[in-house]
């Protein structure tokens, strides 16, 4: 299936590494591109002394629409630069609320595209809403690094491949990216475990089906975790983009990643592309 809508989570500061992104992979792929801004509405706490004034609330919801808007007004500007349809889109939601206001845009799209947490300038809930609309949207999500990239580029694309059927949703679901692709490298870290046949030849043949240029690598025993052997594969053989499962488990309404998907969002230095 041709990439033909994609849905970008704005920062509400920042150069927008995320919506840079989406906007470029939109005119690559003659995508229409959505910018989605979250607007926090202040939570009023249950146990205060005194209810807060109203013009209190009344004024952090303007400043919180108003931050909204001005991210979209960013947004508007890089998709009119890079020549793309686009429009623009606000979801108020309560800070530690539920997410189905952001959640009900992301269901109906192709690819939602979300800049990695930044230490250096946090938002609220920003890896909450990354959890979740991983694992409750149905959809692919692209994550970018907050230092961004120079120019989103795909030509040369690692997939994390280990066998199940996480990683088998995500690879299906770049197969429209992956089209882009100059290289893909299908990468299977075996930590010591015995492998029957030719380790990634079935995944190497599916994809040279879809007209695609693949290799596959093996790196056996690594000296460090799944996540670090990744990351330093990636440093060394020059990848533009990561393809992989999102590992992770729900804990009452807390969304937990695995060991190693946790490590790859907060140590990521190229976009990576995950589906659950």
């Amino acid at each position: 299936m041709a990439l033909k809508d994609i849905l970008a989570l704005t920062d509400l500061t920042g150069d927008q590494p995320a919506v840079k992104c989406a906007v470029e992979l939109a005119a690559r792929c003659d995508a229409h591109v959505t910018g989605l801004a979250v607007a926090f509405e202040p939570v009023v706490p249950a146990f205060a002394a005194a209810p807060l004034p109203a013009d209190f609330i009344e004024t952090s919801r303007r400043q919180a629409l108003e931050a909204a808007e001005a991210s979209l007004k960013a947004f508007a500007e890089l998709a009119r630069k890079e020549g793309v349809k686009a429009e623009e889109r606000t979801a108020e939601i309560l800070t530690g609320g539920p997410m189905e206001p952001v959640l009900r845009h992301c269901r109906l799209t192709d690819l939602v595209v979300i800049g990695q947490e930044n230490p250096d300038s946090p938002e609220p809930m920003r890896e909450l809403i990354i959890e979740t609309a991983l694992f409750e949207s149905g959809v692919p999500v692209l994550l970018v690094p907050y230092i961004g990239v120079a120019k989103f580029s795909m030509k040369n694309v690692l997939i994390a491949w280990d066998g199940s059927p996480t990683a088998t949703r995500a690879v299906h679901a770049a197969l429209p990216v992956l089209a882009l692709a100059d290289k893909v490298t299908v990468l299977i870290v075996n930590k010591g475990q015995k492998m029957a046949g030719e380790p990634g030849a079935d995944m190497a043949t599916y994809l040279a089906r879809h007209g695609l240029k693949v290799t596959v690598d093996v790196v056996t025993n690594p000296q460090t975790g799944i996540a670090d052997t990744l990351l330093n594969y990636v440093s060394d053989n020059g990848n533009d983009l990561v393809v992989m499962g999102g590992y992770g488990h729900s804990r009452v309404r807390e969304f937990l990643f695995g060991g190693a998907t946790r490590e790859i969002l907060a140590s990521m230095t190229v976009p990576v592309l995950m589906a659950h």
